[in-house]
């Protein structure tokens, strides 16, 4: 029987080292690769102009141009999934569908409906691992539970990895060459010329998104330059990762020889990964019930004031005006900012954790909800509730010249910036007792 395959690209915007694309060109005659810009997802976004939407739109055209060596291209559909994959069926006669495993509620569902589906039609669907190392139950306690701490997580990832070895390099950073097998993407099928980013009913602005490339001096340096915002000591990939425009498996390979402090950031997207698959709740409430009985302030005012950056503390406004402006936001200052948020002005992490949804270019609801859960106390492997970051401290201690302050803060030491709008002992004092009130 001849073989006509969809693979469907998500999360996962590339044409080399991807597992199911792979996979498809080696067990098919004819490929036709699509990507659907879901109208569930995009009308939801609180705006017509959002950068990730842009980011997209451009990583599909660069696929299209490496297709245009084999006559070929990425054919975009717009619309409900399910509802598009059907009408795609009515002109082109596939009977497998391919793609990559996406872990979060929304799309676990969206796949059981189009697998339900295409069962039905006698098309096979055919998902697999490749935005991480390591998936759902791969890495559990030797009783079969699930790990909620990272530090045993990791050993036993490190572990499983060293375990499992073809020679030298370890079997899950094996690369799936699909750029090989290209010429098995499909050349007499064209559904309807590709919509522009307007088409999809966004607008286009002049941004320069992060490079994808990453020199092996900052892997390297990683470990002692990691917490300084001012200085370039971070890979600013996320957004890659997120969209998968890079293979996790070659940064992993690269990590794993270079620096095992950056190897260990890798190694937290996977966590976060499988807590969300474990333990679904944590995407609408606490991992830990106890926290959802906190009896927030959530002051609307006050938390204009921290997304407008204008607290009054420095460190927390660079942080929250580097987001307004660029989509990104140090780690170190990430995890300043939202302790801010729920512990010296007692608001809902949950509005937090949406904030940085709309902003964030690397948006990933598990690592997303992991970091706020973290830094509110409410999430596996929390800092505790008594532990609240000093803004002062944490900036004489990681930004001590003031550089990155005065990056984002032009008017930091004049009349024009604010007071701070609340003084921190009384924000600590404030966070124990409401946090001792519901924990007991």
């Amino acid at each position: 029987m001849e073989i006509k395959s969809i693979f469907w690209l998500r999360r996962d915007l590339r044409l080399n080292d991807n597992t199911g694309l792979f996979r498809a060109l080696q067990m098919s005659d004819e490929v036709l690769p699509i990507f659907i810009f879901d109208t569930e997802i995009l009308s939801k976004l609180p705006s017509s102009t959002d950068l990730r939407v842009q980011f997209i739109h451009e990583q599909l055209e660069f696929m299209n141009k490496e297709l245009a060596d084999y006559k070929s291209g990425v054919q975009v559909l717009i619309g409900n999934p399910l509802q598009a994959l059907k009408k795609l069926r009515e002109t082109y006669a596939f009977t497998h569908i391919f793609c990559n495993h996406d872990y979060e509620p929304y799309a676990k569902l969206r796949d059981e409906q189009v697998e339900n589906w295409a069962t039905q039609q006698g098309i096979r669907f055919n998902s697999y691992k490749d935005q991480c190392i390591f998936e759902k139950d791969e890495v559990v306690k030797d009783d079969g539970k699930p790990y909620t701490v990272f530090t045993p997580y990791s050993k036993k990832w490190k572990s499983l990895l060293n375990a499992q070895k073809s020679g030298d390099l370890p079997i899950a950073f094996q690369a799936h060459p699909s750029e090989t097998l290209l010429h098995k993407c499909t050349q007499t099928f064209r559904f309807e010329p590709n919509p522009s980013l307007t088409d999809i009913g966004f607008h286009t602005v002049e941004f320069h998104f992060p490079n994808k490339s990453v020199s092996q001096d900052i892997i390297k340096n990683y470990t002692q330059n990691r917490n300084f915002p001012a200085i370039p000591g971070t890979s600013k990939l996320g957004i890659h990762f997120r969209f998968g425009t890079i293979s996790i498996r070659e940064k992993a390979r690269k990590a794993w020889s270079l620096n095992e402090t950056f190897l260990n950031e890798l190694i937290w997207r996977d966590f976060y990964m499988q807590i969300l698959w474990h333990f679904p709740h944590v995407a609408n409430s606490a991992f830990k019930p106890a926290y959802d009985r906190i009896e927030w302030v959530n002051n609307p005012d006050e938390f204009k004031t921290w997304c407008m950056g204008q607290t009054g503390y420095p460190i927390v406004d660079a942080g929250m005006r580097e987001l307004n402006k660029t989509g990104f936001m140090h780690n170190r200052v990430r995890m300043i900012v939202a302790s801010f948020l729920c512990k010296h002005l007692v608001i809902d992490w949950k509005w937090g954790e949406q904030y940085f949804a709309e902003k964030l270019l690397d948006f990933d609801l598990s690592a997303n909800n992991g970091g706020w859960q973290w830094a509110a106390g409410s999430g596996t492997d929390a800092a505790p509730y008594f532990r609240v970051f000093n803004p002062q401290l944490q900036t004489e201690k990681f930004d001590k010249q003031l550089n990155y302050i005065k990056k984002w803060i032009p008017e930091y030491g004049t009349s024009a910036y604010p007071k701070p709008m609340v003084e921190h002992t009384f924000a600590r004092n404030r966070c124990l007792s409401t946090y001792k009130k519901a924990l007991g």
